[in-house]
């Protein structure tokens, strides 16, 4: 017959209840059943391939934008970690640094000193340690070498066991070790120990310091010469003949304001540089933060700008390291 229409067969009532509810009207709905899969652990993080278009995934910092900093530090806490860039980095804070280029090995210049040849002046920043703050525990010195455009040149390591730091405090002997962007002892200076209890006029008294570039090889001496008025020091060639003069101010910690050690000919007739330590404030008074600028002429042999490189560790630790044995007794 033409008026009657085609009819599906009739289901069981069960099985149409099953269909209704297995239906989503979601097209992305997770199908309805049981996994078996078991995760795993992560895998290892990695940076998109070079001409990578888009951007780094949150808290990754790009070698190739130097300009970019992370905004935290993924250490398995829910709360990212904000900080505000400073010219002191807490301990353990992952900061961005953006090194100055490594130029082609030069004649005559010691293997890692080339940077140091290409510059005219440097800035010399102590990291805030709180710890000696809080419990008066003298810890290792670090320091950032940096030229005028916010670059790294050379990151300079104390290396001192707990005791002498803590039983000789600003006397104590040290080595500081002094590397490069790849992570090469380039320089090395030691400070051997020197009693100040006999009479200042003795030259067993007197504070020296030995430069080595590279390790192991002697290329001058700072030492410290006596006078009543002010800090005098001489600058060695590697045979300990003087070559030039460092004259400090009458008032060597300065308070409220800088303190200029000049780099003097040896007749001391001409200004060829200086060491001068910044005041910083309330930061310079009560922490080991101190912050150098050193001068010295763009054409002057590379060893000797090591050497003035070198005394001014010495007149840090001499002159502005913060003993907190020394200033309680005070």
């Amino acid at each position: 017959m033409s008026g009657v229409v085609p009819t599906a067969p009739e289901q069981p009532a069960s099985e149409m209840e099953n269909q209704i509810k297995s239906q989503d009207p979601r097209p992305d709905a997770v199908p309805d059943y049981n996994s078996h899969f078991v995760p795993g652990p992560p895998g290892p993080a990695s940076f998109p391939p070079a001409g990578y278009q888009g951007g780094l995934p949150l808290g990754y910092y790009s070698p190739q934008h130097p300009s970019t900093f992370p905004m935290y530090q993924p250490t398995g806490r829910t709360q990212p970690i904000q900080y505000q860039p400073g010219k002191y980095p807490v301990p353990n804070q992952y900061v961005p640094v953006t090194w100055m280029p490594v130029p082609t090995p030069m004649p005559n210049c010691p293997p890692g000193l080339e940077c140091l040849a290409q510059l005219d002046n440097i800035h010399v920043l102590q990291h805030f340690e709180p710890l000696e703050m809080v419990t008066d525990f003298e810890t290792n010195n670090r320091y950032d070498v940096k030229n005028n455009s916010d670059q790294m040149v050379y990151i300079v390591s104390e290396d001192t066991d707990d005791f002498a730091r803590n039983a000789y405090r600003t006397l104590r002997p040290f080595v500081l070790r002094v590397t490069d962007c790849m992570g090469r002892e380039i320089m090395t200076m030691q400070r051997p120990y020197r009693c100040t209890c006999c009479c200042f006029c003795c030259p067993s008294a007197r504070q020296e310091l030995e430069v080595q570039c590279p390790p192991g090889v002697s290329i001058g001496y700072v030492a410290e010469h006596w006078n009543l008025c002010r800090a005098v020091y001489s600058i060695q060639n590697e045979k300990k003949e003087n070559v030039m003069g460092v004259l400090g101010p009458c008032a060597t910690y300065g308070c409220g304001s800088d303190s200029v050690f000049e780099i003097t000919s040896l007749d001391g007739m001409f200004t060829l540089g200086d060491i001068t330590r910044k005041w910083n404030g309330l930061l310079s008074a009560m922490a080991d933060a101190d912050h150098f600028d050193i001068h010295f002429p763009l054409d002057l042999d590379v060893k000797m700008k090591a050497m003035i490189f070198g005394a001014c560790f010495l007149i840090d630790f001499m002159y502005f390291e913060r003993s907190p044995t020394q200033n309680s007794g005070s």
